[in-house]
């Protein structure tokens, strides 16, 4: 992969069958997840810039929880039940809104985070300017981070969900808990990230 600068935006490859977009045919011509190596190093890189802990968690945030960069920046602080270390992940385009468990590190981010806030304001994410954070200040604030960190691929803010789906797979997890734990109310949309987990493949050789 060579390096690009980030942008935030994604290329989607076009089926010439058909003429038409075709996510399993995307997926197969190329890699289009980070492994948990590649979403530390771009977690710090984030380190670097302005506000450190609030780009840091955007980015952890996204990628633990499978979250659409829409569904990240609609978090709300009382989605937030940081005695029992739970988050209520509110999903869009018709998928389903579940509760997470939160990680102990993760845990310690959000507390971080959270001790640099002096407003009242209900969103987890600001902006600079103190209003809801932005689809493009994300893709801004994760490009960034990309270009400050080792990696070496272009990036654009969905790859943290497929990250998310690839990990779980590869830790075995079975096609219906990752469909339910990504919102996917389709089967088939999930199917992809075990159909080609490389845990599948250990022990051939």
């Amino acid at each position: 992969m060579q390096k690009q600068r980030s942008n935030g935006r994604r290329a989607h490859p076009t089926n010439r069958r058909n003429g038409q977009s075709n996510a399993v045919d995307e997926h197969e011509r190329s890699r289009d997840f980070l492994s948990v190596v590649e979403v530390d190093a771009l977690i710090a890189g984030a380190r670097q810039s302005r506000y450190p802990e609030r780009n840091q968690l955007l980015i952890l945030m996204t990628f633990r929880h499978g979250l659409r960069i829409s569904e990240a920046l609609n978090l709300r602080l009382d989605h937030l039940n940081l005695r029992e270390a739970r988050v209520w992940v509110e999903r869009l385009k018709g998928s389903l809104s579940t509760e997470h468990p939160i990680a102990g590190d993760e845990l310690r981010m959000i507390r971080r985070y959270l001790r640099t806030r002096d407003d009242n304001l209900p969103w987890l994410f600001l902006s600079d300017r103190g209003q809801q954070m932005t689809r493009r200040t994300a893709q801004y604030i994760i490009g960034q981070a990309a270009d400050r960190s080792t990696l070496t691929c272009h990036l654009h803010p969905h790859i943290l969900r497929h990250s998310c789906g690839y990990y779980l797979a590869n830790k075995g997890h079975d096609t219906r808990m990752i469909q339910d734990y990504l919102g996917h109310r389709d089967p088939s949309h999930t199917a992809h990230y075990t159909r080609t987990a490389s845990s599948r493949f250990e022990g051939l050789w």
